[in-house]
């Protein structure tokens, strides 16, 4: 199968769950309880990691390389998939499954995940989904609620363990991973892409892509390039960048939402600005001189 025809199914297989949770499945609420535990003594253990469709965020792939001891290259080339289709808006990179019968995860051992405090959003979640409407222009808060992924064959549901939705959240350690999945849909699910023919040109799309998820490859573009010489950053922040990856993909989102929307989330250096509104060879600006 190629990556197009995985984006496609994908796609289509994201888009008939969320209609389904919007119609069908009990919206669930922080203090709403359900019953479920996960552990190496029931049948069906580890027998959930395979043939399943694990999107992950920016936030996962930093936490997941950072856990590999990989660059951010490293890990994209070996364990992800980013399928490409015409009128995808922006990427989605997937988790890549091994090429065994059962398609199991890459990091599945005997004794269960082999990077279980760095593993991605979803598989924390579980068997928790979120359901989120995009925010409305006039700050109206989409609405967002939680429901159960009951599986069939999943029997941590018979295990009389029980939960609180904001118990379960915080025992999985969610709230980092929120609060990075949030910065992420504003890019996401920016105004921008309200107009159905809006879509990225393939530069732009390479852009994000690289600034969001291959992070070492973005450190490279940003000190090795002339970028930072068009803006005024906080020299702190930028010793930061240089060292630290949680910084770097904060500068990435702020960054993006300036150069792909036009937000004024970066300030630009007076001389770029005076040079745009006179006859300044602006090459000069953005091409480093030879050694």
């Amino acid at each position: 199968m190629s990556d197009s025809e995985r984006s496609s199914d994908h796609k289509d297989i994201r888009g008939e769950l969320e209609q389904k949770v919007l119609e069908e499945y009990p919206r669930l609420g922080p203090s709403d309880s359900f019953e479920f535990s996960c552990h190496p003594g029931i049948k069906c253990f580890n027998k959930c990691c395979g043939d399943v469709n694990i999107v992950l965020t920016p936030y996962d792939v930093l936490r997941m390389k950072q856990r590999l001891g990989m660059t951010s290259t490293e890990f994209l080339e070996k364990h992800a998939l980013l399928p490409v289709s015409k009128d995808m808006k922006t990427p989605m990179v997937l988790l890549r499954m091994n090429e065994d019968q059962d398609k199991t995860c890459q990091f599945l051992t005997e004794k269960g995940c082999g990077i279980y405090t760095d593993r991605p959003w979803p598989c924390r979640m579980y068997p928790l989904g979120l359901a989120a409407q995009r925010d409305t222009a006039d700050g109206w808060r989409g609405e967002r609620f939680y429901f159960l992924l009951q599986e069939t064959g999943c029997m941590g549901f018979d295990e009389q363990k029980k939960w609180k939705v904001s118990e379960w959240l915080e025992n999985q350690g969610l709230d980092e991973y929120d609060e990075w999945g949030e910065a992420f849909k504003e890019l996401t699910l920016h105004k921008f892409f309200d107009d159905e023919d809006a879509v990225l040109a393939p530069e732009k799309m390479h852009m994000l892509v690289t600034a969001c998820y291959d992070l070492d490859k973005f450190r490279e573009v940003v000190f090795e390039s002339t970028m930072l010489e068009r803006f005024e950053i906080d020299e702190d922040f930028l010793d930061e960048m240089r060292c630290d990856d949680e910084v770097l993909l904060r500068f990435a989102y702020l960054w993006l939402r300036f150069s792909l929307f036009g937000e004024k989330t970066m300030k630009v250096k007076p001389h770029v600005v005076e040079a745009f509104k006179s006859s300044v060879d602006k090459k000069k600006l953005f091409t480093k001189e030879p050694v």
